[in-house]
């Protein structure tokens, strides 16, 4: 038996909160997490929209029922099948949204990556990826994934803002995973800021709200 690869036209969505203009000051694109869809996490981030601010949030290119084979439908970004090219896939859609959503807007502003839980690992693989520019990467609930190129990411991230957000209840960052986020900031040679709040998984409204300026 023999793989092959083939290349095909694909569309996908994605959702928009605010417009961009010359006028807008910042614009943020927010990853969400397993198993769920763009069109509830972008709720999240309504409040940004009073300032200014639009938020854009692409979807994972996978999805499936939650429970099943009926109910509830979520997204992922990946899995461990075939993950390279779901790597290279959702690269080239982010960079797509990019590129699409800021060519001739005049927008000189702030740009935010921020990736939630899942997220944070393709937030971080985008922003690798050396095709967007942008000011801050805000990993939420999640962490590096440790098969980056390290020596390219310290360049990248070396004169950006990074931060690490999360709740002190939260369950999926156990001790563990807080050493592996050590080690791969240290082999990144970067320290990001470490912001926490009074919550579990989730995305908290007072914090995000302190991250405008």
């Amino acid at each position: 038996m023999a793989q092959y690869n083939v290349s095909f036209p694909f569309q996908a969505r994605y959702f928009k909160i605010g417009e961009i203009s010359p006028n807008t000051e910042q614009v943020w694109f927010v990853l969400h997490g397993q198993g769920q869809l763009a069109s509830f996490f972008i709720r999240k981030f309504r409040a940004l929209q009073e300032n200014k601010i639009c938020v854009i949030a692409p979807e994972g290119l996978s999805h499936y029922y939650l429970d099943g084979y009926a109910g509830r439908v979520g997204s992922t970004w990946m899995t461990k099948e075939n993950r390279l090219m779901d790597i290279e896939n959702y690269t080239q859609y982010l960079n797509t949204i990019y590129i699409k959503e800021l060519t001739g807007t005049g927008f000189i502003g702030k740009t935010t990556l921020l990736g939630f839980s899942q997220g944070a690992a393709t937030a971080s693989r985008w922003a690798m990826d050396g095709k967007v520019n942008f000011n801050r990467l805000i990993l939420w609930g999640g962490i590096f994934p440790p098969d980056m190129n390290f020596e390219k990411g310290h360049e990248l991230l070396n004169e950006k803002e990074t931060y690490l957000v999360y709740g002190k209840s939260d369950p999926f960052l156990t001790d563990d995973k807080f050493a592996e986020m050590r080690n791969l900031s240290e082999r990144l040679q970067i320290k990001p800021i470490e912001i926490t709040f009074d919550g579990q998984h989730d995305i908290d409204e007072k914090t995000l709200l302190s991250f405008i300026h």
